[in-house]
């Protein structure tokens, strides 16, 4: 009885369900919708490309000139500050301490010069006159017993030995009187003038040390870059401040206490022109052919295709470069070389933010 009847029903219930799956599994699904439209060139022919808006100026990456722990850090990221602004500050103790120490070898320096340049002391002169004036009546008092001496030789009673010892101290007498005088002329004329200008370049080399030190004091506090407006005259130098462009604070990527260094490429701060925006297109190495500068442009947010800005060419940058804002379309390759194109949005009040992906559409109508 189960035979009979059990294992057909199971076998008709296993039969319904592979046609059910099998039916299912031949539907074609239905097509989705993007959930944002591609954007649309207004062009018949177009050369389509990738932009990254970017300041006036570009992307202005902020280092530090020698590596350090950050005492201080004087901006946000939004503000709007002039060239020669306060960025952040190092950790500048030793460099003050050894401030003081080279001041203190200026200081030393300068007062062995103005020592030198003193002599002679008129304290000095008095002793070594009286000196000379004794040395004199020595002299005399010798040479009065050194005549005594030879009247008595001459005369046959005075000894030989006498008169030679007597001469001898007369000698030395005049020997002394010499030296004195020489010890006084040396006294008189001051400081050697070789010895001077030794002194002069003691000092010379403090100063120049403290003004080191003074240097590297200053290269511990980073300041905004001093940059020219576009088409301001390159020729004046220093560059007049109304020459001199207005910066926002793109990105702040340092905080107090932390340890910063001066590997290339690291963006502690990232700074940019107040103003217009530029456009940086890249144009695909094999649009290249189709390009040519002057083309007009228009531009599209990504995820807002209706919205599109005008855009006007600036210039050209010669050297074809590595793609390396990709897209994410099936044919790009990471090894794609691209030509970047600089074009200016024509709006002043585009809702637009620094380093936002646009899609570039270039009239190459004939």
């Amino acid at each position: 009885m189960l035979t009979r009847y059990l294992l057909p029903a199971v076998a008709v219930v296993a039969f319904s369900f592979a046609i059910l799956s099998m039916t299912k599994a031949q539907q074609v699904p239905a097509p989705v919708s993007p959930p944002v439209d591609p954007g649309r060139s207004p062009f018949g022919r177009q050369v389509a490309g990738a932009g990254i808006v970017e300041p006036e100026t570009e992307n202005i990456a902020v280092g530090t000139h020698v590596p350090g722990v950050v005492k201080a850090v004087h901006i946000r990221p939004g503000d709007r500050l002039l060239a020669g602004a306060p960025l952040f500050d190092l950790d500048d103790r030793q460099m003050t301490a050894e401030l003081a120490v080279r001041r203190a070898a200026r200081d030393s320096a300068a007062a062995q010069l103005a020592k030198l340049e003193a002599m002679p002391r008129k304290e000095e002169l008095p002793p070594l006159e009286a000196k000379v004036v004794e040395s004199k009546a020595n002299l005399d008092d010798k040479t009065k017993l050194f005549e005594r001496a030879r009247r008595e030789l001459n005369s046959g009673v005075g000894s030989n030995e006498t008169y030679e010892t007597r001469q001898m101290a007369v000698d030395v007498a005049r020997a002394q009187l010499r030296r004195s005088e020489a010890e006084l002329e040396l006294s008189r004329a001051g400081a050697w003038a070789f010895d001077a200008a030794v002194s002069r370049a003691a000092v010379a080399q403090a100063q120049a040390q403290v003004e080191q030190t003074r240097t590297e004091l200053d290269r511990l506090k980073v300041l905004a870059p001093r940059v020219r407006k576009p088409g301001a005259d390159r020729t004046l130098d220093p560059i007049p401040s109304g020459d001199l462009v207005e910066f926002k604070v793109l990105q702040v990527n340092v905080r107090p206490g932390e340890y910063v260094g001066t590997t290339p490429g690291q963006a502690i701060i990232v700074l940019g022109t107040v103003g217009r925006l530029n456009v940086r297109v890249d144009v695909d190495e094999n649009d290249i052919g189709r390009f040519k500068p002057g083309m007009k442009g228009t531009a599209a947010p990504r995820g807002d295709p209706g919205t599109q800005f005008p855009l006007t060419f600036v210039r050209v940058e010669p050297y074809v470069v590595p793609k390396r804002s990709l897209t994410g379309g099936n044919t790009e390759r990471v090894d794609t070389r691209v030509l970047q194109v600089i074009y200016v949005i024509d709006r002043a009040d585009v809702p637009l933010y620094v380093g936002q992906q646009l899609d570039v559409s270039l009239d190459a109508t004939p």
